[in-house]
């Protein structure tokens, strides 16, 4: 084969490959999209389940407010988790870890700590292959792949590249 014909070959092996982890991208992005559905239904469960919402646990400045005019024996600060509320977090509940078919009881304030974590770093995965798939859309579009489509001008203003976990 001559030069010309090799550097061809390159470019579309290049352009290939490349086209290909776009793909694999958007499908792990749809699967950590799934999961952070279940995540955020398990979290509403648990929240009407202690029947509390984000909002509605006091800070620990109103709990000190409150309970100002008796110091006596006890703690200045009563700790109040977001989603326990005054729930009992002890109280065993069960839960499927992702990945497995296995149920385990454990305590509710453990389960949705878990959960809390989890949907965390969900988000932040989710807004890393947001940001991973525009840029490579972007990159396939200025080798003129996907001109007809999308425009490198429209595709510029979408792509951002702050990856910063919260």
């Amino acid at each position: 084969m001559d030069d010309n014909m090799k550097q061809i070959q390159e470019n579309l092996v290049e352009m290939e490959t490349e086209a290909e982890n776009l793909l694999l991208a958007r499908h792990q992005l749809v699967e950590n999209d799934r999961m952070r559905n279940g995540n955020r239904e398990a979290l509403t469960a648990l929240r009407k389940r202690a029947r509390t919402t984000k909002t509605s646990v006091p800070s620990p400045f109103e709990s000190i407010m409150k309970e100002i005019e008796g110091l006596g024996t006890r703690p200045l600060v009563k700790e109040l988790c977001a989603t326990c509320g005054n729930h009992d977090s002890t109280e065993n509940t069960w839960m499927m870890f992702p990945g497995t078919d296995v149920f385990a009881r454990i305590p509710f304030h453990a389960a949705h700590s878990i959960l809390e974590k989890d949907q965390t770093r969900l988000d932040f995965d989710v807004n890393k292959l947001q940001s991973y798939v525009k840029e490579k859309s972007f990159w396939i579009s200025e080798k003129g792949a996907l001109a007809d489509k999308i425009s490198p001008g429209v595709l510029r203003s979408l792509v951002t590249l702050t990856d910063k976990p919260k």
